[in-house]
């Protein structure tokens, strides 16, 4: 942003009325694991020391006087002349460094840039980068549609913070990958999509699967370029580095002409070193300016998105919260960026939300957005910030004002946790009217009571056929444990877990905010893989789940174990949900028919079982978890269901 900082007042001095430390609630950091005891080698044993020589013992010896022998001739040492000194050794010859083609040179920049897992569709146009690839300790998986491998890869940067990359050949391929490359640029994931293009020669004659990359394709990402020279490869890659994982992260499409992969590198001079962005600080100043504005707040929130979580920034944002007792709300799909078991956890904005979380953001009289872009529907259709409130935006990109946003009262460029660490240092030299703390604390838990009352998800009158989706997510919280990972695809299933589904550790969920259907198996692919022996549940409806379902063969050849629960009612439900607000009656393209969950998994060589009630679903959880497989749980549910707490009565 290029608006310059507000003059910002000093923080007022604390009044000398009763006063609570900032530093009296701070919670003790959780202790790290135990170290490992390091084996101390025994000092070796010293050799005893030799005795002492014995004294000379006087003996009387009776003695025959001998002639004295005749002196032998001395003999004279004559030195030898001195042997030539041996000539140095001439200083070895500096190894040549052997030239390497682009495609190993692009197989380094993505080692370096933090790659270690690739996900494709193979294709001839990309063999010489796609060879190099195990060459550089980079595993690849391939997967069975090119939109699978770009979830995948968009998951496993959500998860980690750490870029993948997914490589598919020419314009088919591509336009296949443009989904997950869409959702990793609405995630701000750091994402490598590197495309095989046609050799140079054939270049506008309409070759086969010819198309602008960067002019098509390209412009769903962050960034994209398409190499044209061996010789400008090395600088033209560490660009797209530079923009994948500096500022906002986001994902970048590489063009790779067939021809120029196989090219030699004169020299091959890439250093190597791994590239990290620099963590951005905040001016002193801002956060001084926000730390007051939050502490003369009557009724302050935080909305906590992605830039907390990317920046591992979960703990100190509990650590400042708990200092000045402000409550913190999540930004959609991203409900593990807090606690929310934490009594200053106020729930998750967007779909499938607690009534009371538009209600406690609308009634704030200061709004702290912390990491989030305020997209549309984590917004409520861009009605948050309301009109007329005074809001701050700290995030590597702050919002400006435009198309309906007012201007923040203040912007903070900074990365999320370093601005976190900051403000905390800078309470921590003051104090807290106690009075006013003591206000905050009531009303934080008047609103955590209404919060928990307004997200209960199964005491809505029903009897129906199959199961009750809110009792299927109460299950699930009685069963996994913390450190389980949860994906979930789009469709209207999805609001059940949204308002109740409780996540206690951060890095425990991955959702796409695109909204994109078929994205949870292969996101929990990708999170098995990263996390081989934690438990890793996906989520989905009937229609998402088939869109990717042969990504199951994926999972049992590469040993990932996930437990994919379908939700089936036979319809795109959400655009159903669209047709009846609109009130016309028609019903047109939503209705689908049956498919054999189960059976598909059982051919696609992983397990598959359904669940027809409520009373069979827990052992089923049970017994997939503990299989060591690959399991596809089969849900059919009401077809009433329109959404949490409301069945259509046609």
């Amino acid at each position: 942003m290029t608006d310059e900082p507000l003059e910002t007042p000093a923080l007022p001095e604390p009044e000398p009325a009763p006063v609570v430390p900032l530093t009296a609630d701070e919670p003790e950091p959780e202790p790290g694991p135990e170290p490992e005891p390091v084996a101390v080698p025994e000092p070796p044993e010293l050799a005893p020391e030799p005795a002492a020589d014995p004294e000379p013992v006087a003996v009387a010896v009776a003695v025959h006087e001998l002639p004295e022998p005749a002196p032998e001739p001395v003999a004279v040492a004559v030195p030898e002349p001195p042997a030539p000194e041996p000539e140095p050794e001439p200083a070895p010859e500096p190894e040549p460094v052997a030239p390497r083609t682009v495609g190993r040179l692009i197989a380094d920049a993505l080692r370096a840039a933090g790659v270690d897992v690739a996900f494709t569709v193979p294709g001839e146009s990309f063999l010489g980068l796609l060879e190099a690839l195990p060459q550089v300790g980079i595993r690849v998986v391939t997967t069975r549609h090119e939109g699978g491998a770009a979830f995948m890869a968009e998951a496993h940067g959500q998860l980690t913070g750490k870029p993948a990359a997914c490589l598919a050949t020419r314009a088919v391929g591509a336009a296949n990958m443009a989904i997950g490359i869409h959702t990793a640029r609405a995630n701000s994931t750091p994402m490598f999509a590197l495309v095989g293009q046609v050799t140079r020669p054939l270049k506008g004659r309409e070759a086969f699967q010819e198309i602008d990359l960067p002019g098509s394709i390209g412009r769903i990402a962050k960034w994209s370029i398409e190499l044209e020279t061996a010789g400008r490869a090395e600088a033209n890659f560490l660009e797209a580095t530079r923009h994948a994982l500096g500022g906002r992260p986001g994902p970048v499409v590489v063009s790779l002409p067939e021809d120029l992969l196989d090219e030699l590198v004169p020299g091959a001079a890439l250093d190597a070193a791994p590239f990290r962005p620099a963590r951005i600080e905040p001016d002193d100043a801002a956060v001084r300016r926000v730390l007051h504005l939050l502490t003369a707040a009557r009724r302050p929130v935080i909305l906590a998105g992605a830039g907390v979580l990317r920046s591992r920034g979960t703990a100190d944002l509990v650590r400042l919260v708990e200092l000045l007792e402000v409550p913190v709300i999540a930004s959609w799909r991203r409900p593990d960026v807090f606690p929310n078991d934490h009594r200053l956890y106020l729930g998750m904005t967007g779909y499938g939300a607690a009534d009371t979380v538009r209600a406690r953001l609308d009634d704030a009289d200061l709004l702290l957005v912390l990491g989030a872009r305020l997209n549309e529907i984590a917004s409520f259709g861009y009605e948050v910030p309301r009109r007329g409130q005074p809001w701050i935006h700290v995030d590597l990109e702050p919002r400006g004002a435009g198309n309906g946003l007012g201007e923040p009262t203040q912007a903070v460029v900074a990365d999320a946790r370093t601005f976190l660490r900051v403000a905390r240092r800078r309470v921590s030299m003051g104090v807290l009217a106690a009075e006013p703390f003591d206000a905050r604390r009531a009303a934080d838990e008047a609103d955590r009571a209404a919060y928990l009352a307004a997200s209960v998800i199964t005491d809505e009158p029903w009897s129906g056929p199959g199961v009750h989706p809110g009792r299927v997510i109460e299950t699930l919280n009685r069963i996994l444990p913390p450190q389980a990972v949860v994906t979930t695809d789009a469709g209207n299933f999805s609001g059940w877990a949204a308002r109740g589904l409780h996540f206690r550790r951060p890095g425990t969920f991955v959702g796409p905010t695109s909204g994109a259907m078929g994205y949870g198996l292969p996101a929990a692919i990708a999170a098995s893989l990263e996390h081989p022996g934690r438990p890793v549940v996906a989520l989905a409806g009937d229609g998402g789940f088939a869109m990717t379902m042969s990504e199951l063969e994926t999972a049992v050849r590469e040993r990932a174990t996930v437990v994919a629960l379908v939700f089936d009612n036979h319809r795109y439900g959400t655009i159903r949900a669209h047709q009846d607000r609109r009130g016309t009656g028609a019903r047109e393209s939503t209705d689908l028919g049956p498919i054999d969950f189960a059976a598909v998994a059982t051919a696609l060589g992983a397990h598959g079982v359904r669940v027809d009630d409520d009373a069979a679903f827990e052992p089923a959880l049970v017994a997939a978890l503990a299989a060591g497989t690959t399991t596809v749980i089969h849900l059919p549910i009401d077809r009433r269901w329109r959404s949490v707490g409301v069945l259509d009565p046609a």
